[in-house]
């Protein structure tokens, strides 16, 4: 991705973040060169800040995702037990922008939607090795009710709407009829380790420096910080 198209998805972004009422913090907005001035070692350890991704493939209207993490805890503090054991991402998923099929490996959460079109959720169960189970029932709470759904099915999640996904569920997502502002609440994020995705691409996007960035992403600050 051109780090030119990479600063207008940030505006985008923001302003239909704001349409929502949803505040950003602070660090949100700080500079390349104000994050280097500011005490930023928890934000670059903990990997929270912008992430735009279109998985290395270059067709982010088609296949992408938005996500801010605006706090994370560590993998030291899941392990244990105790201390911050959760985080928190806002997300935008476009318009039939494909978020693909992938699992976790630790990662429980929350997919919440938060306002705008319809989030629809394609859903398998994982099999004993690992992969995707393309015959069993698909069971997960929506709102704390157990809904049942084929391998495969279809879960459609109006505004306010929200499923929990374990670690034995593959998922992948997409806004249906417009696009989607979407809350994620879950264990410990480690975007580097505790994704599996069912094709053969990368969790972060390449970018071609042909403007200076407005704002870092997650993925660029072992290169700037």
């Amino acid at each position: 991705m051109k780090r030119s198209l990479v600063n207008e998805i940030l505006r985008e972004g923001d302003a239909f973040i704001r349409s929502f009422g949803y505040v950003m913090p602070p660090f949100a907005y700080w500079t390349p060169d104000e994050m280097r001035a500011r005490d930023h070692a928890a934000i670059k350890a903990r990997g929270m800040g912008w992430d735009i991704t279109d998985y290395g493939q270059g067709r982010f209207d088609e296949m992408g995702l938005f996500l801010f993490t605006t706090r994370n805890g560590r993998a030291e503090d899941l392990k244990n037990g105790s201390g911050m054991v959760y985080a928190e991402k806002i997300m935008i998923s476009r318009r039939d922008q494909l978020s693909p099929m992938h699992r976790h490996i630790i990662k429980s959460e929350d997919i919440i939607n938060r306002g705008g079109a319809k989030l629809v959720l394609e859903l398998f169960m994982r099999d004993d090795a690992g992969n995707i189970d393309r015959e069993a029932e698909v069971v997960v709470p929506v709102d704390g009710e157990m809904t049942r759904l084929p391998a495969g099915g279809l879960l459609k999640l109006d505004p306010g709407q929200s499923v929990t996904l374990h670690p034995n569920v593959w998922h992948a997502f997409w806004g249906e009829g417009g696009d989607v502002l979407i809350g994620e609440v879950s264990t410990v994020n480690d975007d580097n380790t505790d994704n599996i995705f069912e094709m053969d691409i990368g969790r972060f996007a390449s970018v071609e420096e042909d403007e200076a960035p407005l704002h870092l992403l997650v993925s660029d600050y072992g290169t700037y910080l």
